[in-house]
């Protein structure tokens, strides 16, 4: 499972003409789910968006994660996390899991954050979205579980 985690001012979702998903300072996480991935795989990746210290103290040093800030996540499935470009300029993805198998275990990840007190909004799985997000930093990290 991969989390693209971006320190965000803002960020939000829409689709079509509808916002689905909004939150203010915190992390915007685009995650990605392949084959092997399981609950226990969800519930870590989850503890480490919910424990990443990336957020700035008071002295300006990443030492806080959302956890102690009491920062919001967006999470927003995002299958091309596990596009493969290494045979040529069109993107395999063999790697990415199908979406009976993903929308569950990225589900595992909200549950798993709202469960430890984050508040969480979400995209829409299935659909066309439209991710609209203001990087604070920029702060952009690739977590593997």
């Amino acid at each position: 499972m991969r989390g693209l985690v971006q320190r965000v001012v803002q960020a939000s979702v829409t689709v079509g003409d509808e916002v689905v998903g909004a939150i203010g300072p915190g992390l915007c996480v685009l995650v990605g789910v392949t084959h092997d991935d399981t609950e226990a795989t969800g519930r870590k990746l989850a503890d480490k968006i919910w424990g990443l210290r990336i957020i700035d103290d008071e002295n300006g040093v990443m030492n806080r994660s959302v956890a102690d800030v009491g920062g919001e996540v967006l999470i927003v499935s995002q299958f091309t996390l596990y596009g493969d470009t290494s045979g040529g300029r069109r993107p395999s993805w063999i790697n990415a899991a199908r979406r009976e198998h993903a929308e569950p275990l990225v589900q595992v990840v909200i549950d798993q954050l709202r469960a430890v007190g984050a508040t969480v909004a979400t995209g829409r799985f299935r659909t066309e979205m439209q991710v609209s997000l203001i990087n604070d930093g920029p702060v952009t990290l690739l977590l593997e579980v």
